[in-house]
């Protein structure tokens, strides 16, 4: 568990993060309430526990802004104003409870675990995996009734697991959840934990690993033997290695369902209409066209979701409404026996899914330093596209706060500022001495030959000369970002339906793929060359524009030509599929999606033109 104490009195500050680290909290300090809005936005924390009256920026403030910001996590206030007023004004700030100073140490640590328990960090004291048990009422770990001895770190590790049995943590997040953003060792030390903490359980009596190494992501819990084996994730060099995921995974994929649930009840509730209106001898144009394409979305979608059967019935609809002519007696009749069968399917409980647990996605943080505010809030507006979080320091005295705060993934850095007792130039000296490591690139409007030597002397990685376009800013930070964050592939998803798009992402995310979706295909080429994905998934039959034209306007480009296109479709008769292939298409994968299929034609197919891609620079380098 990891807290944030915000709080400017270092007596008490030492004195609460001893009695937390004892009991086996992980903590992170800020002596103000503006560094502790930077950590709690940049950073996850399982509770923040608040002093009042800090400076800078005061416990209810910084509550405010947080819960303004949609902040969900438990927020804890201390302070010595004890009158009911301000007990309501802290409550109605935000905060979940009010601790009075002084306080018992233990009364406090109840506070905090009731919290924890009623955010869902926590179901109870007692995390188990078959025999093994972690009480974290009494702060030990047991198997078969047993003691096993832990370090502080190994204890923190395996209930992290034990908290998220469904989760792939990577190296850099186990840092960020287990030790402080000032003392955390390197990604190394994790695999050592780990290591450790394998042995110390296999010593204890476990025959079995329960941590499962996901390569080229992270580690996850395994289920433990009396449940459903979870999917084996591999890395994009172990496609072969796929297999189904299974009930394991159930929770998850209801979270998704949860989301779509009403709108698959609204575009049924359009074919009752679509039947309503047969029944009454009366189907108008522009219904029966509707009705047909929420038919061919819930065709797709249903069986993705665990309604096989409501999959079936929708197409058999959607093709009984292909045909734009009257309806005959006997079509009316079928229409409305499967309209109700797909109604009552609906109130059925979903079957076994194949979505893997999703997880978060990484992303670069940059910092820009630079007092042009028009073109820092321009590139922070645009960031996202490029998997990139920028921070903004318009002054050297405020980027060096942020340094100290957090090290980010790149630095962007101008020259001049107002200020004439000093430029960039001199952070760039400071940076040289304390992070020899971190890519920096110098934008810059001066461009003497004084300058370009002292930018390369000093280590920076590029020197960029103003002005330049916001693509040429995030190309250039594209080049020197630290590869071992990088994202295993991007993958660009372009279907009408939110249903599938928030299926096949929920898919693909946990294999290391970043996922970018878009329901508006007219949008199609503006995000294609601002997020450089390396392959594309298309719903072949989308309105306004189908996947068949952006399939051949893809194919026509000099540039994007050659990049892997996967069409989805619902219409696996030759005919199609011949068009499919004829327009450009690389594969194709049917309606509903099936979780195995779908990862393991998406990791092959990036697979094998990487394989191309390096056997043909293997080959110029050769020559």
């Amino acid at each position: 568990m990891k807290i944030l104490l915000i709080e400017d009195d270092s007596l008490l500050s030492m004195a609460l993060a001893e009695l937390l680290t004892a009991n086996d909290y992980s903590i992170d300090l800020a002596n103000n309430g503006k560094t502790g809005l930077e950590l709690a936005k940049s950073r996850e924390y399982d509770l923040i526990l608040l002093d009042w009256l800090i400076p800078k920026l005061d416990g209810i403030s910084l509550c405010r802004q947080l819960r303004s910001q949609g902040y969900q996590q438990p927020i804890l206030l201390l302070s010595a104003k004890n009158c009911n007023a301000d007990i309501v004004a802290g409550l109605d700030a935000g905060a979940d409870d009010y601790v009075i100073k002084p306080y018992e140490p233990e009364a406090l640590l109840a506070r905090i675990r009731s919290l924890l328990r009623r955010s869902g960090t926590i179901s109870s004291s007692r995390l188990t995996w078959e025999n093994l048990c972690l009480d974290q009422t009494a702060g030990k770990v047991t198997y078969d009734e047993k003691l096993i001895a832990l370090t502080v770190t190994e204890y923190n590790l395996l209930e992290l697991f034990l908290q998220h049995p469904n989760r792939i943590f990577s190296r850099q997040v186990i840092l960020d959840r287990l030790w402080g953003f000032d003392d955390a060792p390197v990604e190394h030390a994790v695999t050592t934990h780990i290591k450790d903490l394998r042995k110390k359980l296999k010593a204890a009596g476990l025959k079995e690993d329960i941590l499962e190494t996901v390569y080229g992501i992270g580690y996850r819990l395994k289920p433990a033997p009396n449940r459903a084996v979870a999917v084996n994730t591999p890395s994009l060099d172990e496609p072969e290695s796929i297999k189904p995921a299974s009930s394991a995974n159930i929770t998850a994929v209801n979270r998704v369902l949860e989301r779509f649930r009403d709108s698959f009840s609204e575009q049924v509730g359009i074919l009752v209409q679509a039947q309503t209106a047969l029944l009454a001898g009366n189907l108008p144009e522009n219904l029966h066209q509707i009705a047909k394409q929420e038919a061919h979305k819930l065709a797709g979608a249903m069986g993705t979701f665990g309604y096989p059967q409501g999959s079936q019935l929708a197409r058999s609809i959607e093709h009984l409404l292909i045909h734009n002519r009257p309806f005959k007696g006997e079509e009316i009749t079928e229409f409305s026996q499967l309209v109700e069968a797909l109604q009552q399917e609906l109130t059925k409980s979903p079957g076994t899914q194949t979505l893997p647990a999703i997880t978060a996605q990484p992303i670069y943080c940059v910092l820009a330093i630079d007092d042009d505010t028009l073109l820092t809030e321009r590139l922070q507006s645009e960031a996202g596209n490029w998997g990139m979080r920028l921070e903004i320091a318009a002054d050297l005295a405020t980027a060096r706060d942020r340094l100290d705060l957090a090290k980010p993934d790149t630095v962007l850095l101008d020259l001049s500022f107002p200020d004439k007792a000093e430029d960039g130039l001199t952070l760039l000296r400071e940076l040289a001495v304390r992070s020899p490591n971190l890519p920096i690139i110098v934008f810059t409007g001066r461009d003497s030959l004084a300058d370009r030597l002292a930018v390369s002397r000093l280590g920076a990685r590029q020197f960029l000369q103003k002005p330049a376009t916001t693509e040429q800013i995030f190309q250039a930070i594209a080049r020197v970002l630290p590869q071992s964050h990088s994202f295993e592939a991007k993958v660009l998803i372009v279907d009408d339906d939110p249903a599938i798009l928030a299926s096949l992402s929920a898919l693909l995310t946990p294999w290391g793929l970043e996922v970018v979706t878009l329901s508006e295909p007219q949008k199609f080429w503006e995000v294609l060359i601002t997020t450089f994905p390396d392959l594309v998934v298309l719903d072949l039959e989308m309105p306004i524009v189908s996947g068949l034209e952006l399939c051949q306007v893809v194919r026509q480009d000099a540039h994007w030509g050659d990049i892997p296109i996967l069409v989805v479709t619902g219409h696996t008769d030759a005919e199609s599929l011949q068009q499919a292939f004829a327009a450009g298409a690389d594969d194709f994968i049917s309606k509903p999606v099936l979780g195995p299929e779908l990862v393991t034609r998406v990791i092959s197919r990036i697979q094998r033109v990487r394989k191309h891609w390096q056997l043909g620079r293997a080959r110029e380098e050769r020559a």
